[in-house]
């Protein structure tokens, strides 16, 4: 008798893995954040870039993504940006818009893991992941929220604790004027890989998992080589090495009205960073669609077949009745041997 299952896995699934500033929606998200404020985009993000190497000649290291999370909080203590809090953030992220087919899109490659009887059979699913450096709580607020399992992004902290706060009997658990304070989480392109690895282990879905566990690869939630990952440049290399070279599948998006992009993306193909790159247009009709549903059922069709395999390697022939041989029958002689030759001849 086989041995009992003992995967921690209960299902299979597909993650589909998206980039967000560039690969769903053209430009950066923060520019509604700048238009409800009456600031300067432009200079804001001159200013972001100047500040490394301020702070270099200061003798300080500050990284750019680093900097660009405070200099917001800069904005919100020092006037331009005053009462910016993570409601408010939320309520700037319905106003973005996203790259036509988007989000209906996010269905339809839903469907295509529910598209034939035997990915039902094998109960596989398909969710979808935002791993950005941009700000977490405006995509929680904008349209394609409901259609994703999870979100990670940068993070800011509201009103937090003051010295002391332990020996303080009450404390506040909501305020309407509150504002963001602190970095919560700050997720430059690096930390992304952090992010892969916690779908890829669950632990998005079990606490108790740490992203540092070490957790057997046939235990793990999301197979890598389970997973697509779909970003707009060259700033997304260390997740599109992690994938691909852990066996998913990675794709580039870029602008069709950008030359410049195109030729980013071919190169990106050209040193073996993706499999392949299309533009950021999601209607059925488009390449990168069809590109995306292609290989969406390929894996569907793996997981099938890998499946279909390990239960035909476990489970055991069932015993047979067993008969005892029968009797061997003996080559009849022939007639002249019985009775002698014909004619009277020996």
């Amino acid at each position: 008798m086989p041995e009992p299952d003992s995967n921690l896995r209960s299902r299979e699934v597909v993650a589909v893995i998206w980039d967000f500033d560039k690969t769903l929606i053209p430009g950066y998200m923060q520019a509604p954040l700048f238009e409800h404020f009456g600031v300067d985009e432009g200079q804001f993000w001159a200013e972001v870039n100047r500040l490394p190497e301020i702070y270099r000649r200061r003798g300080m290291r500050a990284s750019k993504d680093t900097v660009y999370l405070n200099h917001l909080l800069s904005y919100v203590r020092n006037g331009p940006m005053r009462g910016l809090n993570n409601r408010l953030l939320r309520q700037l992220g319905a106003k973005l818009k996203f790259f036509a087919g988007l989000p209906q899109f996010f269905r339809e490659l839903e469907e295509v893991a529910r598209s034939r009887p035997e990915f039902v059979r094998q109960e596989i699913a398909l969710e979808h992941y935002i791993v950005s450096t941009g700000l977490a709580e405006m995509i929680r607020g904008s349209a394609i929220a409901p259609f994703v399992e999870d979100i990670y992004g940068c993070e800011f902290v509201e009103n937090p604790p003051p010295p002391h706060f332990s020996r303080q009997d009450e404390m506040a658990l909501d305020g309407a004027d509150w504002e963001i304070a602190q970095i919560g989480v700050m997720v430059d392109n690096t930390i992304k890989t952090r992010f892969i690895f916690e779908i890829n282990k669950g632990s998005n879905k079990n606490p108790s998992i740490d992203v540092n566990s070490v957790v057997r690869a046939e235990d793990r939630r999301v197979p890598v080589k389970n997973m697509i990952y779909i970003a707009d440049g060259p700033s997304d290399v260390p997740v599109f090495s992690v994938v691909r070279r852990n066996g998913g599948q990675t794709y580039a998006v870029y602008d069709p009205a950008s030359p410049a992009e195109f030729a980013q993306n071919d190169g990106l193909l050209q040193v073996g960073r993706i499999h392949a790159y299309g533009p950021a247009d999601f209607r059925p009709e488009s390449s990168t669609a069809q590109w995306l549903k292609l290989h969406v059922r390929a894996i569907c069709e793996r997981i099938v077949r890998e499946r279909e395999d390990s239960v035909a390697k476990r489970v055991a022939h069932p015993p047979r009745h067993l008969h005892p041989p029968e009797p061997r029958i003996a080559a009849s002689p022939r007639q002249d041997d019985l009775f002698g030759a014909k004619d009277g001849k020996k």
